[in-house]
């Protein structure tokens, strides 16, 4: 596997990556309107310029992350979602790391690739419900996800998903070291 996300991710991911901020400030707007204090209540997880640049990147571990849904992509969706904390792991894998969420109905797992500027470049696929193997990124439009992983304070990080296929306009994972 390259180390170089660029070599590695479809056109229409570089694009979502492209257009994160719009993504990020769209979802906040929508998302304050009718949960304006749960918004406020998030701190920099949720201020688009809220990173702190980070050389050495996330560490590998476990993590405990919960994820917020922001902008609802059709009528009859929650402009603001917020779900508990569950298990996630990152992990070395040499020149990149991986990205596992253990549990729930949807479950990110991809790659971690080092970028310039101090974040990190997540590009993975969606797991569903009781699937027990990952779609490989690139072969499912639908599942396949793109997103930067930041450091937004001591032993805190998140990752920005901008435009992801299903439910919201952009999905922020929090991501606090376990124990």
């Amino acid at each position: 596997m390259a180390a170089d996300w660029r070599k590695v991710a479809t056109a229409a991911d570089r694009q979502r990556l492209r257009d994160w901020r719009t993504a990020f400030t769209t979802a906040l707007r929508q998302a304050r309107l009718s949960h304006a204090a749960q918004v406020a209540n998030q701190g920099a997880l949720l201020e688009p310029d809220a990173a702190i640049a980070d050389p050495d990147g996330i560490p590998p571990g476990a993590y405990r992350c919960r994820v917020i849904k922001l902008g609802a992509k059709s009528a009859g969706m929650s402009d603001y979602t917020a779900y508990p904390a569950f298990n996630c792991d990152i992990a070395d894998e040499g020149e990149v790391s991986s990205f596992t969420k253990t549990s729930g109905s949807q479950r990110p797992v991809g790659l971690v690739f080092n970028d310039d500027g101090g974040r990190q470049i997540f590009l993975g696929t969606l797991m569903l419900g009781d699937e027990t193997q990952a779609i490989d990124y690139g072969r499912d439009a639908d599942r396949d996800m793109a997103g930067a992983v930041e450091k937004i304070g001591p032993r805190r990080w998140r990752m920005i998903l901008p435009w992801p296929r299903f439910e919201s306009m952009m999905d922020v994972i929090e991501l606090v070291p376990a124990g």
